[in-house]
């Protein structure tokens, strides 16, 4: 038993070994996928090097009520938080977040997060690195000053023994409540303990009630949650978040689940999300998005490299999840197409990902007016030939918009037509 064990979790490593090296999806024999993008620029990896949004690793945006646009990013084992009055344009100068350095985990699955409620409060997630391989902590500070200040940085995470916890997501209300999502290995632990099987990593979440000042108790959603493949969290009509990660169904079908929050410390039913019946023992690194809209529609997005059922997908559900739309296929996959995002206007639903021909990476764009029905003809964005992340999608009151961060570029920041 322990020797089965064993080695189940040796090549789980060696998945994630080779993800971290190529941070796109599991390669199969069918179908290789190639790294996205060129080494990073010799002057960005120099330790004399300014903090720069051109050297930025995990950057994530988004807009503030007031129409700011704020950035949080890493470089240098710091966080740093920097804003836009003018659409990108021009930025303010960076602010560190903890002043101490840490090793800060923020590339590919791992990006910054960062948030801003409507009395201008700021929040931030990240993880930080341990000293063990694939090991981690959440971490969190909050600005009540409009970002001139931060907290020190918190421990979200009240398991604190040195393994995994990585992975987040984070989501807030209009009253304020702050829920982070996460995948966790304290089960994993302690069934080695015990010398009972387990599989995967478990989904946890916890939540503020007080703008940050303080997080209670953690909470567990399930066990045998894939363990690298980023939780994706959106804020449902009723104020309460659904959390949607990759899972473990059966043996080693990698598919997705959703959970939705029937209180902030209650948890819904799981309820499976992508059928696509993927059989992978390993880590694929590609988690997926979710956003749900004013009138409560879930519209999510992700990757499958099923046999006969692989590439990008996009569903909708009208019942928090109970029933889907039938999948629709999206993007290139001779291409690589990769890293899927979605988000909601309205009744507009916008996808976003990006594809890569051998050279060159490409940013493309699919639009849907009648709730994610019918959708427009796929669009090429932007073209690059440097090391990039993954794209984000966002938006003000005005419009949505396209965000990537390209190793030694400006950050760009692209209108999508309403």
């Amino acid at each position: 038993m322990r020797k089965q064990k064993s080695f189940r979790q040796l090549i789980g490593l060696l998945f994630s070994a080779i993800a971290l090296v190529m941070p796109v999806q599991v390669q199969s024999a069918e179908h290789k996928h190639a790294t996205h993008g060129v080494p990073i620029p010799g002057a960005c990896a120099k330790a004399d090097t300014p903090a720069s949004l051109q050297c930025a690793r995990g950057v994530s945006s988004v807009f503030d009520s007031k129409g700011r646009l704020w950035l949080a990013w890493a470089f240098g084992g710091h966080v740093y938080v920097n804003f836009s009055d003018d659409k990108g344009k021009t930025y303010s100068s960076p602010v560190a977040i903890n002043r101490t350095p840490e090793a800060v985990a923020a590339k590919a699955e791992s990006p910054i997060k960062i948030l801003v409620d409507r009395q201008g409060r700021i929040f931030i997630s990240w993880t930080m690195k341990l000293a063990k391989r694939f090991s981690g902590h959440i971490r969190f500070s909050r600005s009540v000053d409009g970002g001139e200040n931060f907290s020190a940085p918190l421990t979200v995470n009240d398991h604190l023994e040195v393994t995994s916890h990585r992975f987040q997501s984070m989501a807030i209300n209009e009253a304020g409540d702050i829920f982070i999502a996460w995948l966790d290995k304290r089960d994993l632990l302690a069934a080695i303990r015990s010398d009972k099987p387990y599989t995967g990593a478990a989904v946890y979440y916890a939540y503020s009630d007080n703008h940050g000042q303080s997080f209670h108790p953690n909470i567990k959603v399930i066990d045998s949650s894939c363990e690298c493949c980023r939780t994706a969290m959106a804020m449902d009509k009723d104020g309460l978040p659904v959390i949607l990660w990759r899972h473990v169904f059966d043996k080693n079908t990698r598919d997705h689940a959703l959970a939705k929050l029937l209180a902030n410390d209650r948890v819904g039913k799981v309820r499976r999300a992508s059928f696509d019946n993927w059989q992978v023992d390993g880590c694929p690194h590609h988690g997926p998005s979710i956003s749900s809209s004013d009138e409560g529609y879930y519209h999510l997005t992700w990757f499958n490299n099923a046999p006969e059922r692989h590439g990008l997908f996009y569903a909708y559900s009208k019942d928090q999840g109970k029933t889907f739309s039938s999948a629709i296929s999206v993007g290139n996959y001779k291409a690589a197409a990769s890293h899927p995002q979605v988000i909601t206007a309205g009744e507009t639903v916008y996808l976003l990902w990006k594809e890569f021909d051998g050279k060159q990476s490409s940013l493309i764009t699919m639009q849907s007016v009648d709730k994610g029905k019918n959708w427009s003809e796929a669009e090429q964005l932007l073209q690059t030939t440097a090391t990039n992340e993954h794209p984000l999608l966002l938006r003000d009151e005005q419009r949505v918009y396209a965000a990537w961060q390209r190793t030694g570029e400006d950050y760009h920041l692209i209108p999508l037509r309403k």
